[in-house]
């Protein structure tokens, strides 16, 4: 049932005269001004379903306020204002101290602006960072039950938009996840088309491919951090981790052992795609004085993968017993983080190409695990697509020397015994690392090709 502006004031309460204002001058640009251009982000799968809201989760600066805006430019025709997609930032400082029962004022004055009215169109409301507001889910609730409206919220923590949502709205809830740029993503912000068909590419432009490839790999794919020199860039990203520890982790669980929290971060960030076990961590650093529990070290890391700093794959298993006691694989949500924290001075191309392949595989939204073989051999991924199709990908920068072709290939071998079914895959990081001799059943592609979808080669 719609509620009458009386009731919507009764349920709003008194609302401070500067709040209310602010409400209204927000919502009013809004309505006035053309969502702001940017680069067109690729996800996976639909963005909207009916009668749910649509939750857009990511690590903090990876493009989700950008991507709010894409939703509203698909719902506005070119040269017109978005009365049909309001959107609100609750991150605005002037907002401070706005509670749920002030959010039933921007319907009123949603009537008040669009010239549609109320019973015009379907519309898209779009809330950026909507969990500063406690207890929103009830108004985003009411708003569902009382109009016939789409509505899409954005956040940086996967624990409140994903656990949360699923609880408070009974179900309605649709995720869309946005990470950093991919490659693809990438070259299409410097204004470099990707190939349109498949094939063999002229050298020339396989060449333009890969060097731009090797450069998205050390630069990562933070939209902000795309065209800065590496002092800037390094910097750029040392806060982005900086934010996300005391905003995401510290100050949301309250977290009062700071300088345990930051030796973690400092040995996933420095190791990525490395065996993590948190009964060696916590031997490691109680070694060095630090006082830490074991059950701290795993929530730690439960925090640090909820706001999406860090993804954790773990390993193959039927023994639920035993995915818990062997060691995960852990990586930064973004190649660019990597060089902050390694101290080793390698050239980490084969850790970057590595994370770069997990995080893909999240973008297209397959489920990833990693192998581990009775005789000891290891299988970066073994991915499952929705239709039950699998997939084992091993990752290998250079694998043009016998020896190491031998290593790779045969640790496929072992992991497709296990898996008879699955597909098998090497991933090199040019053309020029594939073997020269591949086996009938193992399929071998330059990763920059297979992150374009196959196109390029």
């Amino acid at each position: 049932m719609e509620y009458s502006p009386s009731q919507r004031e009764n349920n709003v309460g008194v609302v401070p005269t500067q709040l209310r204002q602010v409400l209204s001058e927000l919502l009013t640009e809004s309505l006035r001004s053309p969502p702001p251009a940017h680069t067109p982000r690729r996800v996976s799968g639909r963005t909207r379903f009916p009668g749910k809201v649509t939750a857009v989760v990511g690590m903090r600066r990876a493009g989700k306020t950008t991507f709010l805006h894409q939703l509203r430019r698909e719902l506005t025709p070119e040269g017109n204002a978005p009365f049909r997609a309001p959107y609100l930032s609750f991150e605005d400082d002037r907002l401070t101290g706005l509670e749920t029962r002030h959010l039933g004022l921007l319907l009123d004055e949603y009537d008040r602006l669009s010239p549609a009215g109320p019973d015009g169109e379907p519309v898209m409301w779009c809330f950026d960072e909507v969990h500063l507001v406690p207890g929103w889910e009830s108004f985003v609730r009411r708003l569902l039950d009382t109009r016939d409206v789409q509505v899409v919220v954005s956040g940086s923590s996967a624990a409140l938009l994903s656990r949360e949502i699923a609880t408070a709205l009974r179900g309605r809830a649709w995720q869309v996840l946005i990470h950093p740029f991919s490659f693809e993503e990438a070259i299409r912000h410097q204004g470099i088309a990707a190939p349109s068909g498949k094939g063999t590419l002229p050298r020339d432009e396989r060449l333009r491919l890969e060097r731009a490839f090797s450069a998205w790999l050390a630069t990562g794919g933070f939209p902000e951090a795309q065209g800065l020199d590496a002092a800037s860039r390094q910097q750029l990203l040392r806060d982005y981790v900086d934010v996300a520890i005391l905003r995401d982790v510290v100050e949301r669980h309250s977290v009062s052992n700071v300088t345990g929290l930051r030796w973690l971060v400092r040995q996933l960030l420095g190791n990525a795609g490395s065996l993590f076990s948190v009964e060696k961590f916590h031997a490691a650093v109680k070694s060095q004085g630090l006082a830490i529990a074991r059950d701290t070290v795993h929530r730690f890391l439960g925090y640090l993968e909820d706001c999406f700093l860090v993804r954790v794959v773990w390993m193959e298993s039927g023994s639920e017993r035993q995915r818990m006691v062997n060691p995960r694989k852990v990586y930064p949500v973004d190649t660019g983080l990597i060089p902050l924290f390694d101290r080793t001075g390698r050239a980490n191309v084969g850790h970057a190409l590595e994370t770069a392949v997990l995080v893909e595989l999240e973008r297209r939204r397959l489920d990833v695990t990693y192998v581990r073989t009775r005789k000891g051999y290891e299988v970066d991924f073994l991915v499952r697509s929705a239709d039950g199709q699998r997939e084992l990908i091993q990752v290998c920068a250079d694998a043009s020397d016998p020896v190491t072709a031998e290593r790779e290939l045969r640790a496929l071998e072992a992991a497709g015994e296990a898996f008879p079914d699955a597909r098998k895959l090497l991933l090199t990081l040019h053309r020029d690392g594939i073997p020269p001799a591949l086996p009938a059943d193992v399929a071998a592609q330059p990763a920059y090709a297979w992150a374009l979808g196959g196109s390029a080669d």
